[in-house]
Order: structure tokens, then sequence, then C-alpha cells
């Protein structure tokens, strides 16, 4: 989720990996293997991601950006992409009744 999270965060700055690998002095292939969930980032490059990403450490780590009105529905969102059409279904059907609820 750490990975997806940045790899978000870099798309919506409209940042390349390479842009961004070379603004923390790192590969290209480091910053793929991070988004890709291969390998850990350590604290110190995460300071530098999130600084450079203009986004916070909260959001990243946690998914809940609390500066952000919809941090939860951004959470929900990040939950579902890795979901299979399958499992969707199955949640929708679960949280279809109690966002239909009036009570």
């Amino acid at each position: 989720m750490i990975g997806n999270r940045i790899r978000k965060a870099r798309e919506e700055k409209g940042i390349t990996q390479e842009t961004l690998a070379e603004s923390l002095d790192v590969s290209n292939a480091y910053i793929s293997k991070i988004e890709r969930g291969r390998t850990p980032v350590n604290l110190n490059n995460l300071d530098k991601i999130c600084a450079i990403l203009e986004t916070s450490a909260d959001y990243i780590l946690r998914g809940a950006n609390t500066s952000n009105e919809d941090y939860m529905r951004n959470e929900i969102i990040d939950m579902l992409e890795g979901c299979s059409p399958e499992k969707i279904k199955l949640i929708a059907q679960i949280i279809k009744p109690i966002v239909d609820y009036e009570g």
C-alpha cells in the first residue's frame, strides 16, 4: 500500500519515476521497486519523497491525510485498488445497505 500511495502521489504531481529518482539521488529501479512493494523505503528517503510530492507521511504510511476532508474516501479507494472484480462486487453488496440507510 505504501508503494501504491507513493506512485499515486507522484502521478498526481506529474512527476516521473526518473525525476523522483534524480531528486533523491537513487536509481530509477529503486523507485520502481518501492512503488511495486518489492523493497522498503527508509525513513530518510520517505521524508524526502513526502517533501518532493508535497504530501504527508501520514498519508503515505497509513492512507490517512487528515488535512484532506476526503481522506477516508481516498483510503477506501486505495483498499479497493488490488481487489478482484468478484471481491469488489461482494464489498458493494455489503456496503450498499449502509449507504442506503436513512437513519
